[in-house]
């Protein structure tokens, strides 16, 4: 506690308040695909952006961001970065199939670095003869951020490449999030064996051959261990299902698990979604067609350990082991006819308690089957002949089928199925509605989408996605109901145009921004027009010895303040401020300014009385 009198005391008051000002602005980070483990795709911090002033008059295209090559990883975001002899920037990263990261000032578009991560004479990957990743391939999954790691944080890429020996190579990465340098000896090349006698063995192990591999799905980042999972080249044989782990902090590998290690084929897509991950350390994924074997052993697994096309939970507590699992009854069909679970993504919902009062961990996903599965994670249903022994399932509810993943959002599940709009299904005593509550009322092509949300907490959300068009389409939705706020070709002449789309496009959003990746860079929205200053308090925040009166005031000079005593986020439902606040006892103001439907950065200040 600080306690001074005099002039020491203004000083050292001050000096408290420039510290508070400069960390309580609530910046966001989006450090991982889908913000968080369990893949939501929420950002709850969202103060700037509303259903308020994201409308074609105050919101549109910022500018455009140019890179070397396709954009298939969705971008990442990291605010107030340090960069040495360069002040301090929110930080976009933008990885590229050329084999290319950057780094960009998320405010004006300046590049603040990039680094190609091949090696003297490679060159990114041809297509391998399949067009699914086109035309080369290079870093295609979603990168992961941890900003504790080396001197400046780090970025954890992949990347793959070829040598004019025709030699491929598939490489983990850290860059320096501030100077993009290689970070812990790195890079260093995956290469794995796994026991078995599936595609590939040699002497009893199957092997991990770069060249039949790219890692579709995002990257995962879960105490301090970075894992990869690995998808094929089209259905191109010989290839099995690799989850392949990392120490994030010597890029050293710690464990190998291969789900069909005595079949074929089982490999990891999910549409560029990462692997979920629950907070007692197990991971979720759909795996894609591939063997299965029926014969279940006396705790109901398959007795050769081939898990293809199931929804698994991976426990990381002792290596990578399979823990638990769900496998469709009609799985032989599903494989021989390619409607397998491992086109879409998975998503970990929040503890819900049903109608007996029973709390139930829940997880969903859903493939090309057009249904939605709902598993209890702790009892997933395992595999049985006649019908799918499973927590809730909705049948053809997806028409289309699912390329991509939902979000969640107050009791929201929100699905974009090919050639359909985004529907909404809601939540009541842990049981999702058989039909949904709402859609957009426009439908999205091949893909299909992946939504983002943005909101302040469970206030203003907003659902985002894009379209996979020429030009791309980004959309804006209200939560509540999913009618359309904005679409970026409402503007006249084309204003808010920003390049091609792209097949797994995921919108970021952060800190009054959206970013949206397309075939040549990524577009940055905004609210047009600047943003507005967050507010000052007079006197500063600091300790007293006795009851102060504190006045709210903003740089501009129209701007409405709203502000809260009780240590909740504020809006502009809050109070508004209009006479001085009395403190008589150690309290914390937060305030926000608001112009025009547009909010500035949420101000903090604690004032301690003695």
């Amino acid at each position: 506690m600080l306690v001074s009198t005099g002039k020491t005391k203004n000083i050292i008051l001050f000096a408290c308040y420039c510290l508070a000002t400069t960390f309580s602005l609530q910046a966001t980070d989006v450090s991982t695909y889908h913000n968080d483990l369990a893949r939501t795709g929420q950002n709850l911090s969202e103060v700037t952006l509303t259903p308020a002033n994201v409308n074609s008059a105050t919101f549109g295209l910022l500018f455009t961001l140019t890179v070397d090559g396709k954009v298939d990883g969705q971008p990442l975001y990291v605010s107030q970065l340090a960069i040495p002899g360069g002040g301090t920037h929110n930080v976009l990263f933008v990885v590229t199939e050329h084999d290319t990261a950057y780094a960009f000032d998320a405010d004006t578009g300046a590049t603040i670095w990039s680094r190609s991560v091949l090696k003297a004479g490679e060159v990114p990957s041809d297509t391998r003869s399949c067009g699914q990743v086109s035309p080369e391939i290079g870093i295609t999954a979603a990168p992961v951020i941890n900003r504790a790691a080396g001197p400046n944080g780090a970025i954890y890429l992949t990347a793959m490449s070829k040598n004019g020996s025709g030699n491929y190579f598939q490489r983990l990465h850290a860059l320096d999030l501030a100077t993009g340098a290689e970070l812990f000896a790195g890079p260093v090349d995956v290469q794995a064996q796994f026991p078995g006698t599936g595609d590939n063995s040699v002497n009893g192990f199957v092997v991990f051959d770069p060249k039949q591999y790219k890692e579709r799905a995002g990257l995962l980042l879960m105490n301090g261990v970075l894992y990869t999972a690995w998808a094929s080249h089209c259905d191109f044989r010989p290839y099995t299902g690799w989850i392949i782990a990392y120490n994030a902090s010597s890029l050293a590998q710690t464990a190998v698990l291969n789900v069909t290690p005595n079949g074929s084929e089982g490999a990891i897509w999910m549409a560029e979604a990462g692997m979920a991950a629950d907070s007692a350390g197990n991971i979720f994924l759909l795996d894609a067609n591939g063997d299965f074997g029926t014969t279940l052993d006396g705790n109901g697994f398959p007795g050769n350990g081939d898990f293809g096309n199931a929804f698994l939970k991976i426990s990381t507590a002792s290596g990578l082991n399979v823990a638990d699992y769900f496998e469709m009854y009609n799985q032989q069909q599903e494989n021989n006819s390619d409607t397998d679970l491992g086109s879409g993504g998975t998503l970990l919902l929040p503890d819900m308690t049903d109608g007996s009062g029973k709390v139930r961990h829940l997880a969903v996903g859903a493939g090309k089957d057009t249904n939605i599965y709902l598993v209890d994670r702790d009892s997933m249903g395992k595999f049985n002949a006649g019908s799918n022994k499973i927590y809730q399932q909705l049948t053809s509810v997806l028409p289309g089928g699912v390329w991509s993943m939902p979000a969640f959002f107050n009791n929201k599940l929100y699905y974009g199925p090919v050639n359909g709009p985004i529907m909404a299904f809601q939540f009541a005593n842990a049981v999702l509605s058989t039909t949904p509550v709402s859609q957009t009322p426009n439908a999205f092509g091949y893909p299909g989408a992946t939504p983002s949300i943005s909101a302040n907490g469970n206030a203003n959300g907003i659902v985002w996605a894009a379209e996979n068009t020429n030009p791309a389409v980004l959309h804006a939705y209200d939560a509540t109901d999913l009618h359309e706020l904005y679409n970026s070709n409402q503007a006249a002449g084309g204003r808010d145009h920003f390049g091609t789309g792209n097949k797994f496009i995921t919108p970021t959003i952060a800190d009054g921004k959206v970013f949206v990746a397309t075939t040549t860079g990524a577009g940055v929205f905004g609210v047009l027009g600047g943003t507005v200053p967050p507010p000052t308090f007079s006197p500063p925040p600091g300790t007293y010895t006795s009851a102060v009166r504190v006045t709210i005031s903003d740089a501009n000079a129209n701007a409405k303040i709203y502000y809260t005593t009780d240590g909740t986020t504020p809006t502009p439902s809050s109070t508004l401020f209009r006479r001085p606040i009395r403190i008589a006892t150690t309290t914390t103001i937060k305030a926000i300014a608001v112009v025009g439907g547009i909010s500035s950065p949420v101000a903090s200040g604690t004032y301690t009385l003695q």
